[in-house]
């Protein structure tokens, strides 16, 4: 029926607007960027280690004591009436050794009409998703090695179909404090989809990441290099935009090179005055530059930017990330320090 079609395209619309590789899989709002100062840095690091709570969403290795009763709230608009927002939370007990942390991410896809197999219109239905997390991390004894890991519930409701699933990160960091080089590893969203929409159970949207950063010996700048998706290397595919045509009616498709593919596994961010009470960000994204290149148009497909601010107790944030001529994200964050 039209109605089972809308809700199919729907769910296939889903995944392929939020950044995965080839709209295989389930609860792709998972991947989307947790908080402004991700987004801003290009859409994801694994190194970031201070009072950011919501960096554990990304690798649960970094949960440390810094983030002690910090509490962070975000929201944005996506793309039509697309909204999505987190929240997280840490607390550390037992001598400010022990930190544990609780998240929740939340989108909702806006009101879609329902119709027949006629076309005639039998009413209104909403999308949405949730998770909720909750992680902890532990110092390797006598070592700079840290290991963290956060359990996931995910739910998922799409007019009359709801979808079920559970799944877990995992997250090692290396801390060389010499040369204040961080090192991040992440493998996210490991997990099974426990009820499936209908009969067939969908995979989740595995991720792999691997990350440096530094800060910089004379200038307040800490930069930050992320390789994405590493659990699939070709990631690349032709654009039929790009075809070349021939005098003889054939088409050639584009060909991707080794180094266009690996490119677009690349995300590069950096922080002005990363410690200290305004910030200033900047990050580029290629493989999201690359997937959403216009032909011969400059579009600044990629680049994110954003700023920090911290009053008192308070800090906000915000993001802004171009997409294509006509979508553009922006994202707000407010972070209270309780104590």
């Amino acid at each position: 029926m039209l109605k089972n079609f809308l809700i199919i395209g729907f769910i296939s619309f889903s995944t392929l607007s939020f950044g995965q590789i080839g709209g295989k899989y389930v609860y792709q709002f998972l991947n989307l960027a947790q908080s402004p100062r991700q987004a801003a840095l290009g859409g994801k690091t694994v190194t970031v280690v201070d009072y950011d709570v919501n960096q554990a969403f990304y690798n649960p290795a970094t949960i440390n004591p810094k983030m002690d009763n910090q509490l962070s709230t975000n929201y944005g608009k996506y793309f039509g009436e697309v909204t999505y927002g987190t929240a997280a939370y840490a607390y550390t007990y037992d001598r400010h050794v022990q930190t544990f942390h609780a998240g929740v991410n939340y989108i909702n896809y806006g009101d879609f009409e329902g119709r027949d197999e006629l076309g005639n219109i039998t009413g209104t239905f909403t999308g949405s998703e949730i998770a909720l997390s909750f992680g902890y991390a532990q110092n390797i004894p006598w070592t700079d090695i840290y290991v963290g890991a956060n359990a996931k519930l995910i739910s998922s409701s799409m007019e009359s179909y709801s979808s079920f699933g559970a799944a877990v990160d995992l997250g090692v960091l290396y801390i060389d404090e010499p040369n204040d080089i961080n090192y991040g590893l992440a493998i996210r969203n490991v997990g099974y989809q426990i009820k499936p929409y209908a009969d067939t159970n969908e995979k989740l949207p595995l991720s792999i990441d691997f990350g440096i950063s530094q800060l910089m010996e004379n200038v307040p700048i800490r930069w930050h290099f992320t390789m994405e998706n590493l659990q699939q290397w070709q990631i690349a595919f032709s654009n039929p935009n790009r075809a070349e045509g021939s005098l003889d009616g054939s088409v050639q498709e584009e060909k991707v090179s080794f180094f266009n593919n690996a490119m677009r596994h690349m995300i590069m961010g950096a922080e002005l005055f990363p410690e200290k009470g305004f910030n200033i960000r900047l990050g580029y994204n290629f493989r999201r530059a690359e997937e959403l290149r216009i032909v011969d148009q400059r579009h600044f497909s990629g680049i994110s930017a954003g700023f920090g601010i911290r009053f008192g107790n308070v800090r906000f944030d915000y993001s802004y990330s171009r997409y294509t001529v006509a979508a553009n994200t922006s994202l707000f964050g407010l972070m209270i320090n309780l104590q």
